[in-house]
């Protein structure tokens, strides 16, 4: 490269990256302050910037490094306790790739990254994108995800093996890179396969509060394998929909329950999150697109909670329960939810618990791509890209399920195709419970009844 160019890119750093950061500095601007992914995204590139010219011009990274190593665990800390995001995946790879931008920029160039790695619940969460990717290589796509975001090579894999000695995370991301593109920090951070042969992860993990998701699956190395993910959380957080409960379902290398995705940013009051926000006007952040409970057609407090009250796990089945009530406390003295693999994992149930002191219109809904249709003992068959499952009503009997459409017109994203699949309980009172099978129909046929142990717990 000639001088002529490294003072070109010297120029631009300084005049459009270095200098309005340090200003942003001075100022207390709300990123410094953040434990969201601009801290990361905004410390980790002012660190790298800083460091790439201080030998020319030290003056910035003397200001710049201490400031953002001052910064940076506001953020950080928001990993703890396992290395779960609660922007979603997502956003997890956007800011975990700066936080290794900026820490190796510090380690390599002055030998020491101050302590910033020994952040609790950095450490393990390198497992977490795999953990919440289905066998469709779909991110469990909460939050402002993308829509239908997959699992793409991720280089900052390889720095947090190398940075944590976990040939797991590594290992992940070579069988990842058999199916993706490389990219330049791939090289730069490149830890070798592991040759011992690893342990095969479990296969359903609790990412605790302040995420609180589970995820259980019946295989790893099955395309064709069940897995389901479930939300709990606060309603609250950055990038978040009004969402406490949530699940998405792939079976058969098919995703049958499905998250809509982020809406258009541009749109007026995209963020504007509080309580009566512009943000709750828009159909994909709120309750009334996701595979939530709906009492009396209203969504979600927004300010709502909910946390996981009881995770089992054994080799023929997983539960997760969740305690919803916060979420609609204004129509419920109680709500929670449990969502269970069982049959041999072949098959998902649904089930809602309420505890009403009046009465109440309730709905058990799902969002999906699949053809819908009703069957004569009203259940429903959904279909989808050759794949069948079967939706079946436990409780209560005698309620058959209705279809509607989730399309939408502009200026929203359309969601063409896509279908909310509904179980409406009129007038209910006292203590109801609403609980679905849903079954995929496999080479030997789908699971027809429910015989969980967990479930009867």
């Amino acid at each position: 490269m000639s001088e002529e160019s490294k003072n070109t890119i010297r120029t631009a750093l300084i005049e459009n990256g270095l200098k309005p950061g340090i200003e942003v500095y001075k100022k207390g601007g709300w990123w410094t302050t953040s434990e969201f992914n601009w801290n990361q995204v905004c410390n980790g590139g002012l660190i790298a910037g800083a460091l790439a010219i201080a030998e020319s011009d030290p003056e910035y990274a003397k200001f710049i490094v201490p400031h953002a190593v001052e910064s940076l665990p506001k953020a950080l800390h928001a990993y703890d306790p396992d290395g779960a995001w609660m922007e979603g995946p997502g956003y997890w790879h956007y800011a975990t790739r700066y936080t290794a931008y900026g820490l190796c920029a510090l380690q390599t160039a002055l030998g020491a990254d101050f302590g910033l790695s020994d952040m609790p619940g950095l450490r393990a969460t390198g497992h977490f994108p795999w953990y919440t990717t289905g066998p469709t290589g779909l991110f469990l796509n909460y939050a402002d995800s993308g829509e239908r975001s997959t699992h793409k090579p991720m280089p900052c894999m390889f720095w947090l093996a190398r940075e944590y000695s976990d040939s797991s995370i590594s290992d992940a991301e070579h069988a990842l890179l058999k199916q993706g593109n490389a990219t330049p920090e791939h090289i730069v951070w490149y830890v070798p396969p592991s040759v011992a042969e690893a342990k095969p992860p479990d296969h359903d993990r609790w990412f605790k509060s302040p995420v609180d998701i589970v995820v259980m699956r019946s295989a790893w190395d099955d395309p064709n394998a069940l897995f389901v993910g479930v939300k709990a959380g606060y309603n609250q957080v950055n990038h978040g929909h009004l969402d406490l409960g949530n699940f998405e379902l792939d079976a058969l290398g098919v995703r049958w329950a499905r998250d809509l995705g982020s809406d258009d940013y541009t749109l007026p009051g995209y963020f504007d999150k509080k309580k009566g926000g512009k943000r709750w006007n828009y159909y994909r952040n709120i309750s009334e697109s996701h595979s939530v409970p709906l009492i009396d057609g209203k969504r979600q407090d927004e300010t709502g909670k909910a946390s996981v009250i009881g995770f089992d796990s054994n080799d023929a089945e997983a539960r997760v329960s969740i305690d919803l009530t916060d979420a609609y406390r204004d129509r419920a003295k109680q709500v929670t939810r449990d969502v269970a693999l069982t049959g041999l994992r072949k098959a998902v149930v649904v089930r809602d618990r309420y505890e009403l002191t009046s009465h109440h219109d309730i709905v058990w809904a799902m969002t999906t791509d699949a053809d819908i249709a009703i069957l004569p003992d009203g259940a429903a068959a959904l279909s989808l890209d050759g794949k069948k499952l079967i939706a079946r009503v436990i409780e209560p009997k005698g309620v058959a399920f209705v279809m509607e459409s989730a399309e939408r017109p502009g200026p929203e994203k359309p969601n063409k195709g896509v279908r909310r699949l509904l179980l409406r309980v009129n007038d209910a009172t006292g203590n109801t419970n609403i609980s679905v099978m849903l079954a995929p129909v496999w080479d030997d046929g789908a699971v027809e009844s429910i015989e969980s142990k967990l479930l009867a717990n």
